[in-house]
């Protein structure tokens, strides 16, 4: 691939899993060399990785130190500048050099820059603090800051968005469009991508095996490539028809003639028997070209997600919970009657109990105190945070055979290549072989596979790319079974704004 990032770049590199995201980012900053082909860089550069190493007994002070050493420098070499002109020397030069490197920098804004960022991600300013210290998401807080606090020509991030609440998720789209640099970012952050990204390089599969950019922000690329994927499609249906009646008009001439049926009635002249048989084979070895020289040369198109049709009822009574509440997970009793055909958002802080409340729900808890009701004949699938042990008893299991055991409880079960969630590569994989992103699909496949009248859905945009959640998103809101959504995403929350909304914060339910 060929890519360009520069001074005022918004460019966002966004994939399926395990296309080569976070492998792009440490190719252009240097991490990972490339196997061919050139990467030149210019000016300062800062890659925010998605992990961070403790690094022994560094300190925030050092992060800190490191990302303010150009300013610090440029201020020094002023100083001495200034000095020199001061004891009559002819520095006038290097005084200008210093200034305008000074300048360039803002360099004396440095120190608070940094103190800015660290507080608008709730980061630790303590500078004596060892970075051993801290959890991971504090860690990842100050290398953050640090990094937007360090105001490079180029920042990289490789989701950015972990470990931020909601004031910091503010804080960071801020800063980034107002960073006076070049950016590259890798998100799944949907939110992040329209309020930020103005290009996209996208790596997922194309007609040319090439990745494709795409301008006009998150609406253009996601135009766009809706528009590409058409015509691919369109045109490899187009090549498969063709071939497929090439192959009908060989396979009849061919029965034509081991049958019989071009020879003329009894009677006919021996002349006009052979005419026939003649033109009857030319016929056939006609058709048997045209199929040889028809080629298939548009490769298949990925797959797309195909959510099969419901048949749950509108209005059925599915479940009831009274005031229940559950010991140490679920402590504010919730109340909540769901029936066929409805629709709730769950939102609330991380603790709150948005994932013990579904499972609750869909039967994997019992509460601790109140009242719960399942219709017995109710189907309830549950897409849960953590994915399932997958039958640790035999690990080794691939893929299809996991997910024919939902086939076997339900013989109606659509094929796992008709919901096109996972290439056909995959479906003999080891179960154990599979990354998040392709367990997380072969775990919303059972869910779909089970028809159920109620869908739990505790944050299913983990782990899946941007363009598979719009298309789930859009499916949420036209099945007809109950759909209950529990997610932090802020591009879904708003999406399904005018969806009801039960919010466990303990201060709405005070």
């Amino acid at each position: 691939m060929d890519v360009t990032v520069s001074a005022g770049s918004r460019l966002a590199i966004v994939g399926d899993n395990g296309r080569g995201k976070t492998t792009l980012l440490h190719v252009l900053a240097g991490v990972v060399t490339p196997d061919s082909g050139v990467v030149t860089r210019a000016g300062s550069l800062v890659l925010v990785k998605q992990d961070m190493l403790t690094e022994g007994d560094r300190t925030v002070g050092d992060l800190v130190a490191e990302a303010t050493a150009p300013s610090r420098a440029a201020l020094q070499a002023l100083d001495v500048a200034s000095a020199a002109l001061g004891a009559g020397e002819d520095a006038a030069d290097a005084y200008s050099a210093a200034l305008e490197t000074a300048t360039l920098l803002d360099a004396w804004d440095a120190e608070r820059r940094v103190d800015i960022a660290l507080a608008g991600l709730d980061a630790c300013g303590d500078r004596g603090r060892l970075l051993s210290t801290l959890s991971v998401g504090q860690r990842y807080r100050v290398r953050l800051a640090v990094a937007l606090g360090s105001a490079p020509d180029l920042l990289l991030l490789d989701e950015p968005t972990n470990h931020l609440d909601g004031a910091g998720l503010s804080f960071l789209t801020d800063r980034l469009r107002e960073h006076p640099g070049g950016l590259a970012l890798v998100s799944h952050d949907r939110a992040l991508l329209r309020d930020v990204a103005t290009s996209f390089l996208d790596l997922d599969p194309t007609r040319d095996g090439r990745p494709r950019v795409y301008s006009g922000g998150y609406q253009g690329w996601s135009e766009g490539r809706q528009r590409e994927r058409a015509a691919w499609e369109q045109d490899h249906a187009d090549q498969v028809a063709q071939h497929q009646e090439l192959t009908r008009a060989a396979a009849e001439a061919r029965s034509r003639l081991s049958q019989g049926g071009w020879r003329p009635d009894k009677g006919t002249g021996k002349h006009q028997r052979a005419t026939r048989a003649a033109g009857v084979v030319q016929a056939f070895n006609r058709r048997v070209e045209d199929l040889e020289r028809h080629e298939i040369d548009v490769p298949t198109p990925p797959l797309r997600l195909g959510w099969p049709v419901s048949s749950a009822r509108p209005g059925q009574s599915i479940v009831t919970a009274a005031m229940v509440s559950v010991m140490d997970r679920l402590a504010v009793p919730v109340s909540v009657d769901i029936s066929g055909g409805d629709r709730l958002l769950v939102t609330g802080p991380n603790g709150a109990g948005k994932s013990t409340l579904l499972g609750l729900l869909g039967r994997r808890l019992d509460p601790s105190a109140g009242q719960l009701r399942v219709n017995p004949g109710a189907r309830v699938a549950l897409l849960s945070q953590e994915v399932p042990d997958w039958d640790d008893a035999r690990p080794a299991h691939v893929v299809f055979e996991t997910y024919l055991a939902t086939q076997v409880r339900r013989s109606q079960a659509p094929s796992l290549g008709s919901l096109g969630l996972l290439e056909p590569a995959a479906t003999r994989t080891p179960v154990g072989r599979l990354s998040q992103g392709q367990q997380r699909r072969l775990h919303l496949a059972m869910c779909l596979a089970m028809d159920p009248d109620l869908l739990l859905l505790d944050e299913p945009t983990n782990h899946l790319s941007s363009s598979l959640v719009d298309d789930i998103t859009t499916e949420l809101v036209r099945t007809s079974c109950a759909v209950i959504v529990a997610t932090h995403d802020r591009q879904m929350l708003a999406d399904l704004a005018d969806w009801p909304h039960l919010s466990l914060d303990p201060k709405d339910l005070a």
